[in-house]
């Protein structure tokens, strides 16, 4: 469903993505990794479609359509959503009238925000005056609202605290029909052939494996995916020895 061929991204005068090659079936759950200024954020933003950056070369094919030149909002109407780790406060607008906004219309927008806890935040404006935690769940909130296909998820463990990070969590493999059924036993997740969310995670400290099941792990550095394994094998090689290493390593194993 997400099918991306040699892309090349240019940010102004600089080249960040180079012969970038990667597919996500319907049911898949991917976790990106990659050191800072690796090009993680940019390759995320370019399947979101924004403008500044720029496609040189290479092609993106989201529901078998070519997306490499739509707009964002295009983009978003097909089902591809993203939780940003950053987002910008907007003053003047309510996390409400937000929530409504992603979903098209009108929702019961008090009974969504009751599964991240957020009921008392609706009526403020979005992320003002939100400690990390707060912020992760809006952009949860706005996901479900928004009903997205494909979820792209920047660091979604990224200044929240323990006490949240559960909460996130298991909203992220809820979100990617990856929760445990009500038996709680993890064993009988929700069967892949019935699954049909894609997801796209950064992640540095690896803590949100601990809440969902993903199918692949990749590294990419310098502007380059390196490599595809395991994620666990690769969060325990960065652990070890460092990007560098790991990336020579799992190369060398891959054609071993």
């Amino acid at each position: 469903m997400l099918k991306i061929e040699d892309l090349q991204v240019r940010l102004g005068e600089k080249e960040i993505l180079t012969h970038i090659d990667l597919e996500i079936g319907p049911g898949e759950t991917h976790i990106l990794f990659g050191p800072n200024g690796s090009g993680k954020t940019s390759l995320l933003m370019t399947i979101m479609g924004y403008s500044q950056y720029e496609v040189v070369s290479g092609k993106i094919f989201f529901k078998g359509k070519d997306i490499t030149h739509a707009p964002i909002d295009e983009r978003a109407r097909m089902g591809i959503g993203m939780s940003y780790q950053r987002p910008p406060t907007i003053n003047g607008l309510k996390t409400r009238q937000m929530v409504n906004l992603c979903a098209g219309g009108e929702i019961d927008g008090e009974t969504l925000a009751k599964r991240v806890n957020f009921e008392e935040f609706l009526d403020r404006d979005v992320n003002a005056g939100f400690s990390g935690g707060e912020i992760k769940r809006s952009e949860l909130l706005q996901l479900m609202a928004q009903k997205a296909d494909l979820m792209l998820f920047d660091e979604p463990e990224s200044g929240v605290d323990m006490e949240n990070i559960s909460l996130v969590g298991n909203t992220i493999a809820e979100l990617l029909e990856k929760h445990p059924q009500p038996s709680r036993d993890r064993s009988k997740m929700q069967a892949k052939a019935n699954r049909t969310k894609m997801g796209l995670i950064i992640t540095h400290t690896g803590y949100i494996l601990d809440y969902l099941p993903a199918d692949k792990g990749q590294v990419l550095y310098n502007g380059k995916l390196s490599c595809v394994s395991n994620p666990r094998d690769i969060l325990n090689c960065v652990g070890d020895s460092g990007y560098k290493e790991c990336v020579r390593c799992i190369s060398m194993n891959s054609f071993s």
